[in-house]
């Protein structure tokens, strides 16, 4: 499955905004990471078991098993394998808080 998008599907819809992104090597789903305030990359392996994401940051292949709580490895991903090289992290610009270091996880 392609990726859901080039953001967190859930801080996009609801005007936030995250650290780092994840993407659900089942499904797609892209969401945040846990640093993010709200977590949604976990949030969505706990909502539908699907334990396997693999890091959506430019430059990172790796991959993450929630299930087993380690680092991991997955299937090949259809492309985009990252968000867009020109996307800042954290993101998405101008919805970042000035004190956004204090509200990580």
């Amino acid at each position: 499955m392609p990726p859901s998008g080039t953001g967190c599907q859930e801080c996009e819809a609801a005007g936030g905004w995250w650290v780092h992104l994840r993407r659900c090597a089942l499904c797609g789903h892209v969401g945040c990471c846990d640093t993010s305030p709200s977590q949604h990359a976990t949030a969505h392996f706990r909502e539908t078991g699907h334990p396997i994401v693999q890091s959506f940051e430019p430059g990172e292949d790796w991959f993450w098993d929630f299930a087993g709580e380690q680092l991991g490895s997955g299937p090949d991903l259809l492309p985009p394998t990252s968000h867009p090289d020109d996307q800042p992290a954290p993101g998405p610009g101008g919805r970042v808080p000035s004190n956004w270091q204090e509200l990580i996880h």
